[in-house]
């Protein structure tokens, strides 16, 4: 395997190793006239690109630098769960530097000892890599610290930069903040930690979480707040589906395989699914979640997210900007949501087998008579020459048969199928789908027609299929794990930047408006059940069926 074939492989997964590829790359260059001339110019731009402004060049891989990752909001479960773990995977897999230390920041009173103790019982080694488990954890734990404080005090945010000087030692430091912490916390963190907890002598970043607001109005006010005290460069906003592997993978399909990117248009496809479900209900996050709803939760961020990265142009190259750029131009091209293109639903209470589940309203954090949708379903539509027609149809809920999120594309009919009297009048059950399964258990699939075996001429709807847990024996990372590592490094291809926020907020603020306004009561579905019945004359609107709802699943 030459260099230029080795994009982010197993040369970069230690980071020790970037700086000696960046002096081949410089050397590679002066040898070649062009980088056409040395391989691929896809994965060449890839190299490069994953080289480019990385914080373990110029220096910061260096003795004298060092990493400080602060998690405001250390006693919180996100924390717990998942941003603790994440770090310690890429601490057990070498991808974080020499010099580095963890501190967690809240308002609970706590030791360095309880801290460790406390994020010791979430912390797992790879299923496939466990050797010296043990050893790497405790070497990770005594990296790990705790300073409690209030969110919006600058004097123990300054206690705090006092407390990682102490740590850093002199060296050049560089600093990255989370804020695993209530929205209505973002910018009081924010102001203090910039203030006060900067970096004097690297770079500092601060990754946020979603909800980013409300409405245009509402996120518009917290991206203004924000840009007071950080660039735009600073601000890492988080949207962990977008760190998922068959999301990152949605574009290498698309744009390294000459067999799908002709077919990427409404030329070709006939409509496209983007399709989240899980199979609990709020259980105690209803205080949160009936201030949101399930729209402003999963659709307008998860769901939108990817349908730009699905339907955008080729982008000149891999940079984060040049991808940004592309996603934006989607969202600037679909028309606002309109109330006669949604259905929404909320779960109730159902008995099967002899088990009782609640409704949405049975939970005690929910307001009695709450009417904020726990489903929706919505038909988009992109305005553009690619897209122009075609249907997009998200659907997401709680409470329903099944967990899955998953992109499903389905195809045209064959124009004057030979066989079109084996299907008979079914003429869907002809129609090629591709399926991007995100989770559970990974996999892609493309339906396909195919004789079965015998003399007579019987056809058969078969599955060409990669799953990845029977392909790739190694686990597959954490999305937290691949997005902290991106902002440890500087790359913001994976984080959503402000005018992408505010495209994304203008397709839905208008309908969401309305749906409040005119106190739209959202049509009841049974726990566990398939959701509202209004989803599918929603699909029949537009000419599409569910393809979740098929039966032939992998």
């Amino acid at each position: 395997m030459s260099f230029f074939q080795m994009g982010r492989s197993d040369f970069f997964k230690n980071p020790r190793k970037k700086a000696f590829g960046a002096q081949i790359l410089k050397w590679v260059s002066t040898k070649c006239c062009s980088f056409a001339e040395c391989g691929n110019p896809l994965a060449e731009d890839h190299i490069a690109h994953q080289l480019k402004d990385g914080p373990f060049i110029s220096g910061s891989e260096s003795p004298e630098s060092t990493l400080s990752i602060t998690v405001v909001g250390a006693s919180g479960d996100l924390a717990k769960k998942k941003i603790f773990p994440a770090l310690f995977a890429l601490f057990y897999e070498d991808w974080l530097p020499e010099n580095f230390t963890v501190c967690g920041y809240a308002r609970t009173k706590m030791t360095d000892e309880e801290l460790r103790e406390m994020i010791s019982t979430t912390l797992t080694c790879r299923i496939d890599k466990s050797a010296n488990c043990g050893d790497k954890m405790d070497q990770f734990l005594k990296r790990c610290f705790y300073h409690s404080g209030q969110y919006s005090s600058e004097e123990h945010f300054a206690e705090l930069d006092k407390n990682l000087k102490e740590k850093e030692g002199g060296k050049l430091a560089n600093r990255l903040f989370y804020l695993s912490v209530p929205p209505n916390i973002f910018v009081d963190a924010v102001r203090c930690a910039s203030i006060k907890a900067s970096s004097a002598s690297g770079w500092t970043r601060i990754i946020v979480e979603k909800p980013f607001g409300r409405d245009s109005e509402s996120s518009g006010e917290l991206t203004k707040s924000l840009k007071k005290y950080l660039n735009e460069d600073q601000i890492f906003r988080i949207d962990h589906y977008l760190g998922k592997e068959l999301v990152e993978n949605l574009s290498v399909l698309r744009f390294s395989n000459l067999v799908f990117e002709p077919l990427w248009s409404r030329n070709y496809i006939r409509n496209v699914q983007f399709i989240f479900s899980e199979d609990f209900g709020t259980e105690g996050r209803g205080g949160y979640f009936d201030n949101y709803g399930i729209v402003r939760d999963i659709m307008q961020n998860h769901l939108l997210q990817i349908l730009a990265l699905f339907a955008m142009e080729t982008p000149v190259s891999l940079d984060a900007e040049d991808i940004r750029n592309e996603k934006v131009k989607v969202l600037r091209s679909m028309k606002p949501l309109q109330l006669e293109d949604v259905i929404v639903g909320q779960y109730k209470g159902h008995s099967k087998g002899g088990k009782s589940y609640p409704a949405y309203t049975d939970d005690p954090t929910v307001p009695k008579g709450s009417i904020t949708p726990t489903f929706a379903a919505a038909a988009l539509f992109i305005n553009n020459a690619r897209w122009d027609g075609v249907p997009f149809l998200m659907k997401a809920g709680k409470a329903l048969h099944t967990r899955r999120a998953e992109i499903r594309v389905q195809f045209r009919h064959v124009p004057g199928n030979l066989y079109k009297r084996t299907f008979g009048t079914d003429l869907d059950k002809a129609t090629n789908e591709l399926v991007l399964r995100v989770q559970p258990d990974e996999a892609i699939y493309l339906k396909i027609n195919n004789k079965v075996p015998g003399l007579g001429m019987r056809l058969d709807r078969s599955d060409l299929n990669l799953l990845y847990k029977s392909r790739y024996a190694r686990e597959i990372p954490d999305a937290y794990e691949r997005l902290l590592l991106d902002a440890i490094e500087g790359e913001r291809r994976l984080f959503i930047r402000s005018d992408e926020l505010d495209a994304a907020w203008a397709l839905f603020t208008p309908f969401l408006n309305e749906l409040e306004e005119k106190k739209i009561v959202p049509e009841l579905y049974p726990y566990g059940s398939r959701g509202p019945v209004g989803a599918h004359y929603l699909a029949a609107k537009h000419n599409v069926r569910w393809g979740d709802l098929s039966g032939e699943e992998l």
